[in-house]
This record gives structure tokens, sequence and C-alpha cells, in this order.
């Protein structure tokens, strides 16, 4: 009776702790979704209003983060059924970080860069060796699910007169034409961004979590008539997708149509059925595409060409630097230097692999490209059989994955912190493995009778 007593509540204190996980990656989503490298702008809120509404320095976070870690010393388990490349390539990553850390060309920036990425393998860890051991994660998928609610809702607000009410808000103020003009850019368009720092980075929130979110929402909500969970899933997932679309982030848009069409392949119909479905699917999503962005195209598509110049840059950089780099977080004082005089500044390279390779040469990229393509390539072939709530964890995290291409979610705690905390939760796979014993076994018992 004892043991069963100690284990019910270990059991408790367990879901417990992966609820402060999932309210801690719930608050990343709604405050800490700015750039790192630019935390240094973020001032402490002063009163209520700002602690509600404005974002916090990503410090807070850290200090979050420490705490959790000192938590989870009881519960860790540290034997888990994965390839050992795994459980040390994001170590090796880290290292290597650190090591172009001490040869940077602005420690400034190197220094908070660092932080970041000592935060994100953390969160690989607390998913690997804690969160994975955990059998009911309902109250992590609900801090994460209402958090998700919350930057949809704002989304949906900016959109219809919350931008415009700003607009005219900020033009109120008196020497307004002074702000940032970064900032000023981003108010004069009518391209959400909720939350985080720009539109491309909501877009990157809703390829990383809706799936999971609408998942969760499903498993939440199972005490409910079929009807009205249908319902509340069907709401939040237009209303996803609403925000997705009305970022205007075109990379968004051809990644959540190669994630919708890996999500249908999972659908049990004959393959003729399959390859007619898809083959439709993809002409009317690109034609929407292409319709949606069709004045972007005819003004010259000037971010992709600014990504193009970013690219180049970068490579340029890492032929330069192939073994330090330039040191992390550091590729906008090579750019300074190199960049063409019409050309637009920045501070990222707008592709995470690349930004490796530039900031901390050869083996920084090998390392990071190799644990984030090599996990999502792997841990496909373990989900693809498992229950949909885990196949759609490793959707956003595939999605996460892709759009490192073209973006710097790496750079976002808001996007990085859930990513590796999720590569960490399903590599140690506790809860897909038993889902799946628990169907074999069904369908085992049902052959007998």
């Amino acid at each position: 009776m004892e043991t069963v007593q100690s284990k019910s509540g270990e059991d408790r204190w367990a879901a417990a702790y992966a609820g402060l996980v999932g309210a801690w990656l719930g608050i990343a989503l709604l405050k800490f979704g700015n750039p790192v490298i630019l935390d240094r702008l973020i001032v402490p809120p002063a009163d209520f209003f700002e602690f509600v509404f404005q974002p916090w320095p990503v410090q807070w976070g850290y200090v979050m983060l420490a705490g959790l870690v000192v938590a989870a010393v009881p519960l860790a388990r540290f034997r888990v059924p994965v390839p050992r490349w795994i459980l040390w390539l994001p170590v090796v990553w880290l290292g290597w970080q650190l090591v172009a850390g001490v040869r940077t060309v602005n420690a400034q920036l190197s220094h908070e860069v660092l932080k970041h990425f000592v935060s994100c393998v953390a969160g690989f860890y607390l998913g690997l060796f804690v969160l994975s051991r955990v059998r009911r994660t309902d109250w992590f998928q609900l801090g994460l699910l209402a958090a998700l609610a919350w930057v949809i809702w704002q989304g949906l607000e900016q959109h219809f007169g919350g931008l415009e009410a700003t607009r005219q808000y900020v033009r109120s103020q008196p020497n307004w034409e002074q702000l940032p003009a970064e900032y000023l850019r981003k108010l004069e368009s009518n391209r959400i961004f909720s939350t985080l720092v720009y539109p491309n980075a909501l877009a990157g929130a809703m390829l990383l979590l809706l799936p999971m979110g609408l998942g969760g929402l499903w498993r939440l909500s199972a005490c409910l008539s079929i009807v009205t969970r249908w319902t509340l899933v069907g709401v939040l997932g237009l209303s996803g997708l609403g925000c997705l679309y009305w970022s205007g982030s075109k990379s968004g848009w051809l990644i959540a149509l190669v994630m919708g069409l890996v999500a249908f392949l999972r659908v049990k119909l004959s393959r003729t059925a399959k390859v007619w479905i898809v083959g439709a699917v993809l002409a009317v999503g690109l034609a929407g595409f292409f319709v949606k962005f069709a004045p972007y195209f005819q003004r010259g598509a000037t971010s992709v060409g600014a990504r193009f110049d970013y690219w180049r840059a970068g490579l340029q950089i890492a032929r330069q630097n192939p073994i330090f780099g330039t040191g992390p977080g550091t590729f906008s004082v090579g750019y300074a230097k190199i960049k063409a005089p019409e050309s637009e500044m920045t501070r990222l390279t707008h592709n995470d692999y690349l930004e490796q390779a530039c900031d901390s040469g050869l083996v920084g990229f090998l390392s990071y490209t190799a644990f984030v393509v090599g996990s999502v390539g792997l841990l496909y072939r373990k989900v693809r059989t498992a229950d949909w709530f885990w196949f759609t964890v490793w959707m956003g995290v595939c999605a996460w994955a892709l759009q490192g291409l073209v973006e710097f979610g790496l750079y976002i705690p808001a996007l990085a912190w859930p990513a590796f905390v999720f590569l960490g939760w399903l590599w140690g796979g506790q809860g897909f493995c038993f889902l799946s014993r628990e169907r074999a076994f069904g369908e085992q018992i049902q052959a007998t009778t």
C-alpha cells in the first residue's frame, strides 16, 4: 500500500512539474518573442500595465529555467533508449559555441547568444530526462494551449482593428517620427505579429505550436461530446491558420502546405486516392499562394533577394573563418563590412544553419545540422505509427526545422525553447511508446476474440 501511495504521490508531483514547464514555455511565447541579440533594448516593466502587455527581459526566463532545473533533480531518469550521438551532439554543439565565443569579434553579442544556447540545451535535456518520464502531461499541454490561444487572440485583434488603432495612437504622440525605423515599418504594414518580434516569427509560432495545440485540445476535451470537441478544435485550427495567413509569411504558407500533406499521408486510403488528393491539394495550395502573393512578386520579391544577399555574405564569412567563425551571434559585424551600399542591414542571416557556419565554423554547422535534421528524420520513423498526438508534436518540430532555412527561430526564445523541449520529449518517447504498446495489446485482444 505504501509503495502504491508513494508512486501516486510521485506521479502527481511529476504532473505538477510538467505543468510548470508548460507555464514557462507559455510565458516565453507571450513575453520572450524578441531575438536575444536585441534583449538589451527590452526595458523591465515599470508598472502593472507594462508587466502585462510589454515583453520582459530574457534574463527573467533564464531565472525560471534555473528553478526548473533544480526542481527536476528528484524526477530525472538518465537511462533513456536513445542513440549516444543524440545524447552528445547538443553538448558538442554548445561546447564549440563556447570555444568560438572566446575568439568572438563582439563579446557582448556572443555573451547574450551563448546564454540563450545554454538554455536551449538545458530545455532539450529537461524534455529528454524529465518530461518524457511523465505519464500524464495534461497540465503541460494546458499551459502551452492557453498561451497559444492568447497569441492567436492578439493576432486576430491586430487584424480586426488593433494595428490601425496602434498606428493612430503612435502618430498622436510627440516626435513619433523619431521612433526606430524598423518599428515604424512594422506598424505601417497590415501584417500581424501578435506577441512576437515580427510577422514571420508569428508564422513560426503557428507552425511549431498549432499542430500540438490541436492534438492536445482533442485529448484534453475527451470528456465532452464529439460535436463539442470538433467545434473547439475547428475554432482553434481556423483561427490559427487565419493568423498564419494574415502574417503574410510566404515560407509559412508553403511549409504549412507541406506539413498538411505529410499529415494526410497517415490517413488510411488507397494509394491511388492519395495521389489524386495530394495532387489536387498541391495545385490549389500553390495556385492560392501565387494569387495571394502576386503583387509581391511583381514588385520584385525584395525580401527574397535580400535573403540571397544575406546568404551569400554568410557563405563568404564562413569561408574566411572556417574553424571558429566570428563568434556566436556576430553575423551583423561581418555583414556590415561586406554588404553593398544599397543592401538593407540585418543582424542575422535568416538561416539558422548557415548562421552556425559563419558564427562558429564547420564544427558548429555540422553538429547543429546533424542534431536537428537527424532528429527530425529519425523521429519520424518512431512517430509515424504512434498516437496522432505525438505525430502532431513531431509536425511542429519539423516545421520549425524547415523554417530555420529562411528565418532565425533559433535565436527567438519563444520558438527555440519549445522546439528543444519537444525534441527531448520526443526522443525520450515513453509516452508514445506506451501508447503504441497499449494499442498493440488492444489489437492482440481483438484478434483473439
